[in-house]
């Protein structure tokens, strides 16, 4: 464009091109915080919040603050995915963005149960219930803002935008976690645990200033051109009177897949130190290598949803997990670096993020516009509560349970996960969700 003084205007810039960043980057510092937590509740909070006279007791009930997060997560996805519909996504991916990061920092500064007793873990669990509220909130609106800027043929290359974030910040928190636990236990326990939370204080400063350049959603702008019927909306209880069986499928495949990805990144990690004597740094490096392959697999598998469709490519996850469900656990008894890392690659580098890639565009078109948030953070997080808290504290008390510490019972935890998410993606809702999307006549007249 040429202005009336000579000078070339600077195209504007695309709208995608700011809501890449926006949805990439603030997912992944966000989860680079809720990942880190889970690390450190099997590494190193057990020893310095809770009573150390049985180290297996500490360690589970280090994990249970890790399972407090997920109960808070439904509140966060139910309240903030109510404003998200009503007042916009934009506003609600900063605001969480905020929560999630002040909490991670300070509990960076908490006290240990040595100098502060019982006040230390009362705190460690308080600020872990508000990242769970920032968490519960974040990828449902991430996915939904992502979907709402694809056109038809990119859904499942653009839908798979949060599921990059998400393991960006696994891939930096485990190396992280690798690194701090490469100097020993005595500088992890003492106070190298708390650099990279004391670090979010910064990350969060770039990571607002990032969701703040983001575009509001052309789908979302649409329905609120009508100001008086977004006012009188009320998208909980549309949601649970006329999209039901949508909420069912997402909450079917969150149940399942929350479960197997939580058991095999964080009770793998608990399970090879304190029950195979593997040093705390293999499981880590192995983590950080299969994210390092999960950020390769997930826009392969985006692409390959545009081509193919979501739904297959669940389905087809959801076997390959029922699969890997006994070799898992084959590779990591053998107590050797090069098995533990194929068989986490496998899981978490192949496995699992292709299912989270092409989650993005399958539970978006569950549901209506009016109604997408509400639907991606209820059902993700009630059912993300219910499985990816509790399962990996439930295979620790399996094979803490076991005279022999077997892990036959872990393994059918994953088939049923696997079951959960074939099923859901076989009763796909795409059709019935595109049917109640308002007709272009109808969108003209309020407009």
């Amino acid at each position: 464009m040429t202005l009336h003084n000579g000078a070339t205007a600077r195209p504007e810039p695309s709208p995608r091109k700011a809501v890449g960043p926006a949805v990439v980057i603030g997912s992944a510092l966000e989860w680079f915080d809720f990942y880190l937590y889970a690390s450190m509740a099997a590494l190193v909070f057990g020893r310095l919040f809770f009573p150390a006279s049985n180290p297996t007791t500490a360690t589970l009930a280090a994990m249970a603050t890790f399972a407090v997060g997920f109960l808070a997560r439904p509140f966060g996805g139910i309240v903030f995915g109510i404003l998200g519909d009503k007042y916009g996504r934009k506003i609600v991916l900063s605001a969480t963005f905020l929560l999630m990061g002040i909490s991670s920092g300070l509990i960076g500064l908490l006290p240990t149960y040595s100098s502060a007793g019982i006040v230390a873990p009362i705190l460690l669990v308080v600020l872990r219930l508000l990242q769970g509220l920032g968490a519960g909130a974040e990828l449902g609106s991430a996915i939904a803002v992502a979907y709402e800027h694809a056109d038809k043929k990119s859904r499942g290359r653009l839908g798979s935008w949060p599921a990059l974030g998400v393991n960006i910040g696994l891939f930096v928190s485990s190396l992280t976690v690798t690194v701090l636990t490469s100097f020993g236990n005595e500088f992890l326990y003492d106070w190298g645990w708390r650099i990279p939370f004391i670090a979010s204080f910064l990350l969060v400063a770039l990571g607002f200033w990032v969701r703040r350049q983001m575009p509001e959603t052309p789908e979302f702008e649409k329905i609120a051109r009508d100001t008086s019927a977004r006012k009188k909306a009320k998208p909980l209880r549309s949601l649970i009177k006329s999209d039901w069986r949508g909420l069912a499928v997402v909450m079917a495949i969150t149940i399942g897949y929350n479960g197997v990805s939580y058991i095999f990144k964080t009770f793998s990690l608990s399970y090879l130190s304190e029950f195979r004597d593997v040093a705390a740094n293999v499981g880590a490096f192995g983590i950080s290598l299969a994210s390092a392959c999960a950020i390769l697999t997930v826009p392969i598998a985006g692409r390959i949803c545009d081509s193919v469709g979501a739904k297959k490519v669940i389905i087809t996850g959801a076997i390959a997990t029922a699969a890997l469900a006994f070799p898992f656990f084959w590779l990591l008894d053998s107590g050797q670096s090069l098995y533990i890392w194929i068989a986490l690659i496998l899981a978490t580098g192949v496995v699992v993020p292709a299912m989270l890639a092409a989650q993005g565009a399958f539970l978006s078109q569950q549901f209506p516009t009016k109604v997408r948030v509400s639907g991606l953070g209820t059902g993700r997080e009630v059912g993300g509560a219910f499985s990816g808290g509790l399962a990996p504290l439930a295979a620790l008390a399996l094979v803490t349970a076991s005279p022999t510490h077997a892990t036959w019972g872990v393994s059918l935890l994953f088939v049923a996960g696997a079951l959960f998410i074939g099923v859901g993606a076989l009763f796909d809702q795409t059709k019935r969700a595109e049917a109640a999307e308002p007709a272009p006549a109808e969108e003209a007249v309020r407009s």
